[in-house]
């Protein structure tokens, strides 16, 4: 069977042929895995909450919870070197896998069973849980895709993954939406969210299917304080050796707090201009999941032809410019085809962002210290835009208007910017590549699936 795939793949276009290889078909489903607990306590949550009468600071607060995604860094040496019992003999990667989904699904579930209007701190605790139980999924995942892909894959398995996350994320955002719509299915968000569990299995089954991956680097285990010790700190001390690293980390801190900050309001935004659950599932999910898909094809292609460099600088300054367009459909107010064309735009930005920046930060990782180290990039790379949305946001939208804040947000993405254009001008990007984005595997068994 795998030969009939084989060649079947072997007639495809060559431009399209890298999508059909095995690595990058298992980086979709892993992003689809990883998308949806974002969903489930970001913008379903945020609907969610403002349906119940919950004020907007209190709404813009629980963007904390997303903290969870920005801290992973501090408990990612757990799931590179500590053995889990029982599952640990099918492989460290594949036991994190399953044990880490099955935590996930039992988070969201609890979520859903929460109300907010009895207890509010309580649904607090719960989207807590959420955020734990995603971030160290989203540790395993990113891993786990990072080692599987060879390097000539990373721009094509950054994509299928982008592809998937959104799957993931549109696909349980929206089954929320229409599942607890009282126009519509009117299960209740408990149920929808127990419906929206099940996407945490496309991940485990990868998983199980794709065995433990080629570039995969065991560590020794944690038995001492001082193995403990180096465990915690190695891997950010080798990556602080490089050439430039504070200034990446700089870019990595900075790049994304305009994205951020809009993002995680919008949901604010299309409840005040009176948009319904159906509305929002139309023209914030459905359109903008058939952008993306467009944005990453053309991400790409972007890659491709312009390389790492150029595709980054231009992916940045198209994710800035798509903050604008919120603010215009604020001014304009409730309009389905602004609201379509904004979201539309945003998610084309991000598509093409999603496979140019994910490449590079994957490109970053030593294989030593692969699940460490991106979960230090990842979280590092909206924890500034997280932290403001869940602690000034809402003031600044009640204070300055939608329209300003959008402004604000298009800003502020400026300086991210400009710093990666001065490190492409001092040759600090090629310096800051790890063995992840040089390093193949000593077999070619993920080609030859």
């Amino acid at each position: 069977m795998a030969g009939t795939f084989a060649s079947v793949r072997d007639r495809l276009p060559a431009g399209v042929r890298p999508y059909f290889e095995s690595a990058p078909l298992a980086a979709l489903f892993l992003g689809m895995s990883s998308g949806f607990p974002y969903a489930m306590i970001g913008a379903t949550l945020t609907t969610r909450l403002a349906q119940d009468g919950i004020d907007k600071k209190s709404v813009t607060t629980f963007a904390l919870v997303f903290l969870a995604y920005n801290f992973k860094f501090l408990w990612a040496w757990v799931v590179e070197g500590i053995r889990l019992p029982l599952l640990g003999r099918l492989g460290q990667r594949v036991s994190w896998m399953l044990f880490t989904a099955a935590l996930v699904i039992v988070s969201v579930v609890n979520l859903g069973l929460m109300d907010p209007q009895a207890d509010i701190v309580a649904v607090a605790l719960a989207a807590i849980f959420v955020g734990v139980a995603g971030a160290t999924f989203d540790i395993v995942i990113d891993a786990y895709r990072i080692e599987l892909l060879e390097p000539r894959q990373l721009g094509v398995g950054a994509g299928m993954s982008q592809y998937g996350w959104r799957i993931g994320a549109a696909g349980a955002g929206a089954l929320a939406l229409v599942a607890a719509d009282p126009m519509q299915w009117n299960l209740g968000w408990g149920t929808a969210y127990m419906l929206c569990a099940v996407f945490a299995l496309p991940a485990a089954f990868t998983a199980l299917v794709m065995g433990e991956p080629a570039r995969h680097k065991d560590v020794a285990a944690r038995k001492t304080l001082k193995t403990l010790g180096t465990a915690i700190i190695g891997p950010f001390a080798e990556f602080l050796q490089r050439s430039g690293a504070w200034l990446v980390l700089l870019f990595i801190l900075l790049h994304k707090i305009g994205d951020t900050l809009a993002n995680l309001t919008l949901r604010l935004l299309f409840e005040d201009l009176g948009y319904t659950n159906t509305e929002i599932a139309i023209y914030d999910v459905g359109v903008g999941f058939w952008a993306l898909l467009a944005g990453i094809f053309v991400g790409g292609v972007l890659y491709a032809k312009l390389g790492l460099k150029r595709s980054v600088l231009l992916s940045l300054i198209l994710m800035a410019v798509s903050n604008f367009s919120f603010a215009a459909l604020a001014a304009v107010g409730h309009s389905n085809i602004g609201m379509a064309l904004a979201i539309g735009f945003e998610n084309f930005a991000s598509g093409i962002g999603g496979v140019c920046v994910v490449a590079y930060f994957s490109a970053l990782t030593d294989l030593r210290f692969t699940a460490a180290q991106y979960a230090l990039i990842s979280a590092f790379a909206s924890i500034v835009g997280r932290f403001m949305t869940g602690t000034t946001a809402g003031a600044l939208i009640e204070t300055f208007g939608y329209v300003n804040y959008y402004l604000f947000t298009t800003v502020i993405a400026v300086p991210g910017i400009l710093l990666f254009w001065l490190m492409m001008r001092a040759g600090l990007i090629d310096a800051s590549i790890g063995t992840a984005g040089t390093e193949k595997a000593e077999t070619s068994s993920a080609e030859a699936r």
